[in-house]
């Protein structure tokens, strides 16, 4: 029997929607039908790939006793993070304030005027881990609900009075100053786990923005004595040792269960792979090291073979169980591998390099894991580095054939905009790059493709919409919809010098300022016109993703490099200005305000460059700009004469002789053009 969640587009309400529970999705229905019965509200928030949100569902949610007790004392509401992230903001502060942590099984109990009283996250069905069994807990809550009202109403009032003081960003400190910065980094690197890489003890996560803030400080020049870029370096090379990085298929899981990076949570994200894999290619940028270009690209692949919809969207995630079982489709036998492998000299390479033994090192399975390096390979095999790439990547391909006959984890095939706008500045800052001719324009068109896909399926009628999936348009966007959107639009303008990328962002930046701008610096999460909430959400840290207020002020400032509007910047200092004093604190909450105060705080460097009719005749002066990772550059090329249209950065800069010139600039003083590569290399450096 179906409940209210039937008619859903989301998948992971579509999971719940033939529970016992009479689930509803949020809405008016369900808010009224809790304030006409005077019953507490239930709200369960979690996604697609959550593993322990199926283990609560088939341990609670499908069970008949523990449905009748939820729908006898309470309105249960199910809600899908990723297609309201508002309403996941309100309520993980809520549950991080009665708790003390939070996470995904997220259990919110609620008055009916959305006020929550407690909180939690996964509650087994018997008491286990020094848990309530789930059914006592609802038992336990209902009773408090009609016996200790009063008790009730004090802790309602008293989170909400908290939430409110957290939103406020009236009392702004001085902006971040670049001997912060310096300090910041130091902690940074102090803190690091030399010993099996990142940062804190498991569960361990990737954190890519902080491995960008130090990969950042050492492209710009301000990395002295190496710490960050050796700390960079140490944690995607940790990473991407196998566990964590999927050896076989390319991408990256959730977080590693381990301080080792052993051993993953299974389930694959889209925004994960899209900051991890800008790291990487960052990473080969700096150090020219193949690598980190090899994981980078191998990443990429995962994504356009398996995330990837055929009108050019990215689905969200994919899930971290295979039939019941978590991470069954990714974990080998020793007998397994051998079988795929068939040779018997390439298996026993491939046993030494990943530790293969006959009882594995997870449950009987084993997690392929590097043990031993290239180098160490070739002396114990007496071959060269070489030919061990050769044989493992052909031992890679050989378990991948293989393993695409099972049974493949389930996808959310929800295509988000936030997600797919850092997905697609990831595919454009490769195009552009990657140093492969082939390789970057193909993941230019996978570029093109998305930005196009995103402009004519979720920005209608001067709207940008949250998710789309079933023909179906989700919410109206969120703040870092905006953000992230503008930002790939940016990156995607300067790999593909198409203006229409530019005028898209300038656009979809006037929208966020007239529907996001708080007046006290800053900008709320939600639309001004959407729906009133408990509070107006205003998240400032970043999480899993970029804060939407972090994503919004970098696109701020490169617009402002891009067009010489001191009010985009203007927007962006104000807002930095307001996560200073907690960014000093807590850095790790931070990591992609802390890049974004850097660009602020740093010199921006503004190239422009012209040519008389076709980019192929600039291709030498771009091929120099794209050599290097710059970030705090910004690109503009186009013919001569440009529109009116086209980026201020462009306009007045003639031609030279008629040649391609390119101009380096900062604020909008420039040196004098040049026509040559290496006069170029020589001004940008």
């Amino acid at each position: 029997m179906s409940n209210h969640l039937v008619d859903s587009s989301s998948p992971y309400l579509l999971q719940h929607a033939q529970n016992p529970v009479d689930w509803y999705p949020w809405g008016s229905e369900a808010l009224q039908k809790a304030r006409t019965e005077n019953k507490p509200i239930f709200l369960s928030i979690g996604y697609a790939a959550c593993h322990w949100c199926h283990v609560m569902a088939h341990e609670s949610f499908e069970d008949p006793e523990t449905a009748a007790v939820m729908n006898e004392n309470f309105v249960s509401i199910k809600v899908d993070r990723e297609e309201r992230p508002d309403l996941d903001n309100i309520y993980m502060s809520a549950t991080q304030a009665l708790t003390g942590s939070g996470g995904w099984p997220m259990s919110v109990f609620l008055t009916p005027d959305l006020r929550p009283f407690y909180a939690g996250t996964y509650f087994p069905s018997v008491r286990r881990y020094n848990l309530p069994s789930f059914k006592e807990l609802l038992l336990s809550l209902a009773n408090a609900w009609h016996e200790q009202a009063g008790e009730v109403e004090g802790v309602a009032t008293r989170v909400v009075q908290h939430l409110e003081s957290t939103t406020s960003t009236r009392h702004q400190q001085a902006m971040l100053t670049e001997s912060e910065l310096a300090v910041i980094c130091k902690d940074l690197v102090d803190s690091y786990d030399w010993g099996y890489g990142g940062w804190g003890s498991a569960p361990k996560f990737p954190q890519p923005m902080l491995i960008e803030f130090l990969l950042r400080r050492t492209a710009t020049g301000q990395d002295p004595g190496g710490g960050a870029l050796r700390t960079a370096l140490h944690a995607l090379k940790a990473m991407a040792r196998g566990g964590m990085y999927d050896v076989v298929g390319g991408g990256f899981s959730r977080y590693s269960t381990d301080n080792f990076w052993r051993v993953p949570h299974f389930e694959k994200m889209l925004y994960d792979n899209a900051l991890l894999a800008r790291a990487y290619l960052h990473a080969w940028r700096i150090t020219g090291d193949a690598f980190f270009k090899r994981i980078a690209a191998s990443t990429l692949e995962f994504v356009e073979r398996e995330m990837r919809h055929p009108d050019g969207g990215f689905y969200s995630s994919l899930d971290a169980d295979t039939e019941g079982q978590e991470g069954k489709f990714y974990v080998w036998t020793q007998d397994q591998v051998r079988t795929a492998i068939k040779d018997g000299a390439d298996f026993k390479l491939f046993a030494a390099a990943y530790g293969l033994t006959q009882r594995g090192n997870w449950e009987g399975r084993t997690v392929l894991q590097r043990s031993l390096d290239d180098a160490s390979l070739a002396a114990q095999f007496k071959i060269s580095d070489k030919d061990i790439s050769m044989i493992l990547a052909r031992c890679h391909r050989k378990l991948l054939e293989e393993r695409s006959g099972r049974v493949r984890p389930a996808t959310d095939d929800k295509v988000l905009t936030a997600w797919n706008g850092l997905m697609l500045r990831t595919f454009a800052d490769t195009a552009r790059l990657i140093g492969d001719k082939t390789l970057a324009e193909r993941y230019r068109q996978i570029a093109v493709d998305n930005a196009s896909y995103l402009l004519k399926t979720l920005y209608r009628d001067g709207r940008l919409f949250r998710s789309w999936r079933l023909d179906q348009a989700g919410p109206v966007a969120f703040l870092e919809d905006h953000g992230a959107l503008i930002c790939g639009l940016l990156a995607l303008y300067e790999a593909d010098l198409d203006e229409r990328w530019y005028h898209s962002a300038v656009e979809i930046a006037s929208l966020m300022i007239d529907r996001f701008e708080d007046p006290d610096g800053g900008f709320f999460d939600t639309d001004s016109s959407a729906e009133s909430l408990l509070i107006r959400p205003k998240n400032l840290s970043d999480n899993a993703t970029p804060s939407g207020n972090a994503l919004a002020c970098e696109a701020l400032l490169r617009l402002a490099a891009l067009t010489d509007d001191g009010e985009y910047r203007d927007r962006a200092f104000r807002a930095i200005a307001a996560v200073a004093e907690p960014a000093r604190s807590f850095p790790m909450a931070f990591g992609y305000w802390l890049s974004t105060a850097d660009l602020a705080s740093g010199r921006v460097q503004q190239v422009a460059v012209v040519f008389p009719q076709y980019v192929t005749s600039a291709q030498a002066l771009l091929d120099v700009i794209n050599a290097e990772y710059r970030p705090n550059m910004v690109l503009a090329a186009g013919r001569y004469p440009p529109a009116n249209s086209a980026p201020a950065l462009l306009q007045e800069r003639p031609l030279r002789e008629g040649k391609p010139a390119a101009y380096v600039c900062e604020q909008f003083v420039c040196k004098l053009p040049v026509t040559d590569p290496d006069e170029l290399k020589q001004q940008l450096d």
